[in-house]
């Protein structure tokens, strides 16, 4: 623990061998402190899986800069026009403004989508490039993982080629996810940026063991580093009361796999849906079936789940669109048993009903069966949509597989097999967008480094001195702004009218406003401090404390402050970031001048 007596500013303190100091009030630090910081004091980037900036383009849309906070998520997340419509939201659900008694979380999702709707038609694109490595790489698949994968290869000086099965590429983005959430020229435009420096893009390209597939061995010789990302490419099949394996899902008529559904819709085949739509399943791929039915004419379309629509990983926002649009959701039940009619066509579906039970590892419930319970419900059509899982059949070698059949992968990315490297839901499993263009990322910086005999990249903290608060406390009392949406009459009857229209610049520049900075780090100088507790006083938050000392952890980060409330033992005043709101209202009543603040970016530095 850091005694009473050593409590020094951090630049003043153990940074002369990790820290870059430039004249001109930026530099670079690898101290772990510094680093540390970052990940516990912005909780919304700890939370995104590509390490998105967000406070840094929030900060850009507050000062109109459209075009900059674009380009502030594509160093990150690759995909924002995509990812501002789809995304998964785990950063606003570790949002500091959404803490208790703080309010609701900002719309960090819709604010990354305005910033790729509002820049300017003849934005630039900026990148920094390496220079050729001659090394090649080849990628299996398309979608987020192989696109983020690529785009970051391709920066590298890597010559890149991706392989994809479908007529165009983005995999589940373009052949999962209905029009209606992503619209097809976003996608393509998005595509088109991340792999427009060099990477080849070969469509209607299937690997595999058959005639007319490429076989992987023809890959692996051909190239110096192979990544497989080519996603969970099967439904997961409903395992019923006698029928373990569904097999009464290809028996009878009107049944189908959600997955399957959407996957032939998406390449153009003509899908319809009876009166009566019942769909199983509690992820996004359950949610876009049952919101197609009711945009092919389905008159009543249900959800069914296992647990209820409280711990179902969707975001708030696609329950509430899906129950404008007419659809039920009906919890607590378990299909058991599917049956037919005289002619073979589906019947009804027979459910058990459940009950809560504990929490799971992912931190859902479970859901535990009734004895005695069953009942059934009639319907004309029935999605089953309850997960994807991975194939390995157009591998021809053995992959060394995890418990769950997914590629097991080491540290570093890489297979079993000696140069083929896996991302995404190939080694995860079925998982969200934003998680699987983190882990493209991921893989290829460590791709990179086995390319190259050592690694490129070190993570650091950009440290940059800040001259004035740069939030107002009234800006805490603005209310969350909620995103426009096309009228119901208007969307029900298409596919692919948009449902979302987007933030303009005022509702935009309004959301940014709520935003707490939380990358800017307040510090008192206590060389300069005089111990008036005028900070203390002007504190709208438990955020300023006395403190006797504070705990360094073993990794070198800080841990725990040590509050006391004896004078004779104050060591400091201490600004506790974790509590801070950044209002400012410390800094502007300072009598000596003694508050300091910094804006700490976690970046990525070449060697």
């Amino acid at each position: 623990m850091v005694a009473r007596d050593d409590f020094k500013p951090v630049e003043d303190n153990g940074h002369s061998d990790n820290t870059q100091r430039r004249q001109t009030d930026v530099y670079y630090s690898d101290d772990p402190r510094d680093i540390g910081w970052v990940h516990e004091n912005v909780p919304c980037q700890t939370a995104c899986p590509a390490g998105t900036d967000i406070p840094a383009y929030i900060w850009a849309i507050m000062q109109d800069k459209h075009g900059e906070a674009y380009e502030i998520n594509r160093e990150a997340n690759v995909l924002p026009g995509v990812l501002g419509r789809i995304c998964s939201r785990p950063c606003e659900d570790q949002c500091r403004h959404g803490w208790p008694g703080n309010g609701d979380p900002v719309s960090i999702c819709h604010l990354k989508r305005s910033a790729a709707d509002l820049k300017h038609v003849g934005h630039r694109l900026n990148e920094s490039l390496f220079g050729p490595s001659g090394k090649k790489v080849a990628i299996v698949g398309s979608g987020p993982a192989g696109v983020a994968a690529a785009h970051d290869l391709s920066l590298m000086g890597h010559d890149v080629t991706i392989f994809e099965r479908e007529s165009e590429a983005g995999g589940m983005l373009n052949y999962g996810i209905p029009e209606f959430r992503l619209p097809r020229d976003v996608l393509q435009e998005e595509i088109h940026n991340a792999l427009r420096l060099g990477v080849t893009l070969k469509t209607g390209v299937t690997i595999g063991n058959a005639e007319g597939e490429t076989p992987l061995a023809e890959l692996r010789e051909g190239f110096d580093a192979v990544l497989l990302a080519t996603g969970c490419m099967a439904a997961t099949e409903i395992p019923l009361r006698d029928d373990p394996k569904g097999a009464a899902v290809d028996k009878i008529d009107n049944i189908e796999y959600g997955f399957d559904f959407l996957l032939e819709m998406h390449r153009g085949a003509d899908k319809t849906v009876g009166k009566r739509v019942a769909v199983v399943g509690a992820g996004f791929t359950a949610l876009d079936c049952a919101r197609v039915a009711r945009r092919l004419g389905a008159e009543e379309v249900s959800i069914h789940l296992r647990t209820t629509e409280e711990y179902i990983p969707v975001t708030k926002d696609e329950i509430l669109e899906s129950k404008s649009e007419s659809v039920a959701f009906l919890g607590l039940r378990t299909p058991v048993a599917l049956h037919a009619d005289e002619q073979g066509g589906l019947k009804s579906v027979e459910f058990v009903q459940n009950r809560l039970g504990g929490w799971r590892d992912n931190g859902r419930r479970k859901a535990i069966a009734i004895e005695g319970s069953e009942f059934g419900i009639d319907c004309d059509t029935l999605l089953v949509a309850i997960g994807q899982r991975t194939s390995h059949d157009f591998l021809d070698a053995d992959l060394t597989l995890d418990r769950w059949n997914n590629a097991e992968i080491g540290e570093d990315g890489m297979t079993s097999l000696d140069g083929v490297f896996g991302a995404g839901d190939y080694v995860k499993g079925a998982s969200t967008v934003i998680e699987a263009v983190g882990q493209g990322r991921e893989v290829a910086k460590n791709i990179d480094t086995w390319l190259m005999g050592k690694p490129r990249y070190r993570q650091m903290v950009r440290i940059e001195e800040v001259t004035r608060p740069l939030r107002e406390r009234a800006f805490d009392f603005i209310p969350r702004n909620h995103m426009p949406t096309e009228d119901i009459e208007e969307r029900s009857v298409t596919l692919t009218q948009e449902v979302e229209k987007g933030f303009g610049c005022d509702l935009a520049h309004e959301e940014a406003k709520r935003c707490y900075l939380c990358n800017l780090n307040y510090k008192i100088d206590v060389d300069n401090c005089i111990y008036c507790r005028a900070c203390i006083e002007v504190a709208p938050k438990n955020c300023i404390k006395m403190v006797d000392g504070i705990q360094i952890n073993p990794d070198g980060t800080y841990g725990a402050l040590h509050e006391t409330g004896e004078w004779d033992h104050v060591g400091a005043i201490w600004i506790d970031n974790n509590e801070c709101i950044r209002c400012g209202a410390c800094y502007d009543v300072c009598p000596t001048k003694c508050i300091s603040i910094t804006r700490n970016q976690l970046v990525m530095r070449e060697f």
